[in-house]
């Protein structure tokens, strides 16, 4: 897998993760709950962001969070523990060569995986092998073409291509969530529906005007800051134009809006009611439980 994740692995990325999840969790994860004695895999958890929010709405879920990057999984079971939670394991693994067998979870949950992926439907796909029939895959992506503000700036959107560029040469693609229903439907999986979950601000969610447009969105584009410039893409004084751009929404007279997509498919086949959710373990082709997911920073 492509294992480039272009926001970086500093502490100022893990933070801005962080921020995000919680501004987020009701409109992202309110509606995700697994019945106890489910088992879910969560691929690709980075530094655990998502996999608090997801564990906390299914106290009596097992859930299996893998990630590529060890250095993250310290950090995620970390995290995880810090707030008490005790449903989750983690395990190194990527997603294209996941250390389990066919068919041993009862459901999948991917959170800002696939826009870091050159191939997502062969993403999907491996994680369809896992699935039990009648099980559900729930993908969450945002896409940067969603974005649009006030006052609106040409050098804002000069600075957020940037990050579509740079993404899109490691590899990935910044404007995925318009694309998971074809992508669902592609890899196999039925009943597939996504529902657009629009973030808008003004200075009524001075909650979000933090959260959202300064410490989630902002921070992300102007974390590309030194790349974009190396890269030749955009001059200096252009990219940096473009970050106060982004600020200024944020004043009281500032609106910004940014659409994320949630997909959720289908297995195809019935559920037996005797399966994995009966309170057994997924089987894996290791033994090792070091804690681990999909390669990137979630």
């Amino acid at each position: 897998m492509n294992k480039a994740y272009v926001h970086g692995y500093d502490l100022r990325e893990s933070v801005r993760l962080q921020d995000q999840a919680a501004t987020l969790v009701d409109l992202l994860h309110g509606d995700t709950v697994y019945p106890p004695r489910s088992l879910v895999l969560e691929a690709g958890c980075g530094v655990g962001a998502q996999t608090i929010p997801l564990a906390r709405n299914s106290p009596g879920a097992q859930i299996t969070s893998v990630d590529v990057s060890a250095e993250s999984l310290v950090e995620a079971k970390r995290n995880v523990e810090a707030v008490g939670l005790i449903n989750v394991q983690f395990r190194q693994a990527d997603v294209f060569t996941l250390p389990f067998g066919p068919e041993c979870f009862d459901h999948v949950f991917v959170c800002f995986v696939l826009e870091h992926l050159a191939r997502p439907v062969e993403a999907l796909r491996a994680l369809g092998t896992v699935l039990r029939p009648g099980g559900t895959i729930t993908v969450i992506e945002g896409d940067h073409g969603s974005a649009y503000f006030h006052p609106d700036d040409p050098a804002a959107h000069r600075a957020i291509h940037c990050q579509v560029q740079l993404q899109r040469r490691a590899g990935g693609n910044a404007l995925v969530g318009r694309q998971l229903y074809p992508l669902l439907r592609e890899a196999g999986f039925t009943e597939a529906r996504v529902s657009p979950r629009m973030v808008y601000v003004d200075s009524t969610r001075p909650d979000l005007v933090d959260g959202f447009i300064k410490k989630t969105f902002t921070a992300m584009i102007e974390g590309v800051r030194a790349t974009a410039i190396a890269s030749r893409m955009v001059e200096p004084a252009t990219f940096d134009a473009g970050i106060r751009a982004l600020y200024r929404t944020a004043e009281a007279d500032g609106v910004f809006c940014y659409t994320f997509f949630k997909a959720v498919g289908r297995k195809e086949g019935r559920a037996e009611p005797d399966g994995p959710a009966n309170g057994s373990q997924p089987i894996s082709s290791e033994t090792n439980s070091t804690s681990s997911a999909a390669g990137s920073r979630r």
